[in-house]
């Protein structure tokens, strides 16, 4: 069989969601399976599609899937890692997780700028292959329907924080909610530790806002 016939009968994909928030979880998922079932079903870039459309998405994915993993980041793991290595490295080691269960061939959106780069250091520590590439999530429908379940396992999780802490936006650094609800929780002495990315440049700045604040009163 040749690579071009196996990729047509069993794909699988690797995406995050939650990279860049400042609140969250990040999120990472691989979900195997037919590359031309999953499309016809109409998967694309998460970034693209309605949360109801996700939703649904997310149920026939979970039907037409042959294998669907996921890992759930938090915040406090992220934090305690980035002491060691870098955010690049967290996501690498969590996609060789994921990578001991694909059955076939792995496509992944590319968190390296360098997509041959993280291709060969996957492919060796994992003993798969694996094939890397930027905006990989619009190019293989494995990585889009990776991209979706991730998203709405994040945005799942981000639901249940708002129910306990409160509104707090999508938890981005660029939503004036967000900002707002982390400025308001230091100022109130709103313990967040566990939701926060403590090393963010977002959290950093508005932390010594808020003390500087407090020395001049």
């Amino acid at each position: 069989m040749n690579d071009y016939s196996f990729v047509k009968v069993c794909q699988c994909g690797i995406d995050e969601a939650g990279r860049g928030p400042v609140i969250g979880p990040m999120v990472m998922a691989m979900i195997c399976g037919s590359p031309e079932m999953l499309g016809n079903a109409g998967v694309r870039d998460s970034k693209e599609l309605s949360p109801d459309r996700r939703e649904l998405l997310f149920d026939r994915i979970s039907d037409l899937a042959t294998r669907r993993s996921f890992v759930v980041i938090s915040p406090v793991e992220i934090n305690s890692m980035m002491e060691r290595i870098t955010l690049n490295d967290i996501e690498q080691h969590f996609a060789l997780k994921l990578l001991e269960d694909a059955e076939c061939d792995v496509y992944v959106d590319s968190f390296d700028v360098k997509p041959e780069r993280l291709s060969r250091s996957l492919s060796e520590k994992s003993g798969k292959r694996v094939f890397c590439a930027h905006r990989a999530d619009s190019i293989y429908p494995s990585v889009s329907a990776a991209s979706i379940v991730a998203k709405v396992i994040r945005d799942r999780e981000i639901k249940k924080l708002s129910g306990k802490y409160g509104d707090m936006g999508s938890g981005y650094p660029s939503d004036p909610r967000t900002t707002r609800f982390i400025r308001e929780s230091l100022e109130n002495n709103v313990d967040i530790s566990q939701i926060v990315r403590t090393k963010w440049k977002t959290y950093q700045n508005i932390l010594s806002s808020v003390k500087n604040k407090t020395l001049e009163l």
